[in-house]
């Protein structure tokens, strides 16, 4: 292995894309060095370039979703090996992006592949499923049961679960989770194109996105047949929260992807809890139900329980992150993954 390798760096803030050369790092303590089969895209990493957030250091290496081989452990790993095919969650900060072609994985966050999953697809879960499972089941949000363990599969049976973006990666992840957890029934919203899908995936029920808000109100009531709605889950944004808190049970949980839940999102939903989420399963506030997660990723697999987003390959390597993540931004993806191989890039 050579020491040095291909990566894709954001060369300053709103800047350009380059592919240039870095150092093949060395695995610390917990950590593993991961050549990476497969990175998936995420809207995260348009929001860094064009908004100019979370990132201060440049030139940065982006990414957080990666399916690779370990390539070396570092001390005190003992759950993987050399050669073992796994899928990580990376980090665009402390040198742990995924849009390069070897990387640093904590262990903690990182699961095996069982045979039955591609590296295109594992390269799908990790964020995607992260968010949606923390939005969900971490104490910090929404903190219901999770329903890979014992104590919370099939714990709501008979409870609506009503979703908003059914057809995003989150909105995947999330209506399997529910299934999972005995929602019944799990209507979501999305592009009529991608309701047979979300069918199989456990979805009762989807509703046109395009529908006026007093629609969508109408049919949601309807189909709850007047069960109160003690969840909702927004995954993607919408003009307000009215129509979701509108659904809501007195009590009920919002459940957002937003990061932060400022004064007015809480003053939109009087009487109901809005609860956001930071995506990463290793961080202090998230690591108990994180970790829980990741243990119970490969089973989830490797039974059918839990599917991957259905992938679109990227040609050229780590050069094509830049026109797929432009596509992202003018909004022409949906219900599929981006995803590169960094080992193909010339």
């Amino acid at each position: 292995m050579s020491a040095q390798q291909k990566a894709l760096f954001l060369t300053k803030k709103h800047g350009d894309w380059e592919v240039g050369t870095t150092e093949v790092p060395t695995p610390g303590p917990g950590q593993l060095l991961v050549k990476v089969e497969a990175t998936a895209l995420n809207p995260l990493e348009v929001g860094i370039q064009v908004r100019g957030i979370l990132v201060e250091d440049y030139p940065a290496i982006l990414g957080v979703d990666a399916a690779g081989t370990v390539e070396a452990l570092g001390e005190g790993v003992a759950d993987f090996a050399v050669g073992d095919r796994v899928l990580i969650e990376g980090s665009f900060i402390n040198g742990k992006g995924t849009f390069q072609q070897y990387t640093l994985a904590e262990a903690v966050v990182s699961a095996k592949i069982p045979n039955n999953i591609t590296f295109d697809q594992a390269a799908s879960v990790p964020l995607g499923l992260a968010t949606a499972a923390l939005a969900l089941f971490d104490q910090g949000s929404a903190g219901l049961p999770p329903p890979w363990e014992e104590s919370g599969k099939g714990r709501f049976a008979g409870k609506p679960f009503v979703l908003f973006g059914g057809a995003t990666s989150v909105g995947q992840y999330a209506i399997q989770l529910a299934k999972l957890s005995g929602f019944s029934p799990i209507i979501a919203t999305a592009s009529p194109s991608n309701a047979p899908y979300l069918h199989t995936l456990g979805a009762t029920h989807v509703l046109d996105r395009a529908l006026a808000p007093d629609a969508l109100l109408s049919q949601i009531t309807q189909l709850t047949s007047g069960v109160p709605v003690e969840i909702v889950f927004l995954t993607v944004q919408l003009p307000s929260l009215e129509l979701p808190v509108s659904v809501l049970a007195p009590g009920g949980t919002l459940a957002t992807v937003w990061p932060v839940i400022d004064d007015a999102k809480r003053a939109a939903a009087p009487g109901k809890k809005v609860a956001g989420v930071y995506g990463s399963a290793n961080t202090k506030a998230t690591r108990e139900t994180g970790h829980s997660l990741y243990r119970s990723i490969p089973r989830l697999l490797a039974s059918g329980e839990l599917k991957p987003n259905r992938v679109e390959n990227l040609a050229d390597g780590l050069k094509g992150i830049a026109a797929g993540l432009k596509k992202m931004e003018k909004g022409e993806v949906s219900g599929v993954k981006l995803v590169v191989r960094p080992q193909e890039t010339l």
